[in-house]
């Protein structure tokens, strides 16, 4: 299995920053590895401050929990099986969108945090990292 480098890591914050210019909406894009580790994190001029914690959070929770983060908002939800799940890891699980796993070959590689925006604008953002991924000549480090 791969893992992300920074050189990668900078092409998808690229890719989600492009997006995020596009919707004129100043965003944080965080990376982490395939371990929840810190890679990279771009706070565009104007972005809000709590951003970055909640952009790094959001890329940690996809790793965590394998999936992103807008698919643990019904299951967090009040009476449902993870109520309450944001409440542990020291409050660092984040239960709305804007986080995505970052997969090759089927495998988490590591994962993109988006913050900044509404969930939507969050998400769209982040899918524009995942997407430059997908089409990136770039290959992740197998070392």
């Amino acid at each position: 299995m791969g893992k992300i480098n920074l050189e990668l890591a900078k092409t998808l914050i690229e890719s989600a920053e492009k997006k995020a210019r596009e919707i004129q909406v100043p965003m944080v894009i965080s990376i982490v590895d395939k371990g929840g580790n810190f890679v990279a994190c771009h706070r565009m001029d104007e972005a809000l401050l709590v951003s970055v914690d909640i952009a790094q959070n959001k890329a940690w929770t996809s790793v965590a929990m394998k999936m992103p983060t807008a698919n643990l908002a019904e299951a967090a939800g009040v009476g449902k099986s993870l109520y309450g799940i944001n409440t542990t890891n020291n409050g660092r699980v984040v239960v709305f969108g804007g986080g995505i796993p970052l997969r090759q070959n089927g495998e988490i590689i590591g994962a993109i945090g988006v913050s900044g925006g509404s969930v939507k604008e969050d998400i769209q953002v982040a899918q524009a990292g995942v997407d430059s991924l997908v089409n990136s000549t770039l290959t992740v480090n197998n070392t």
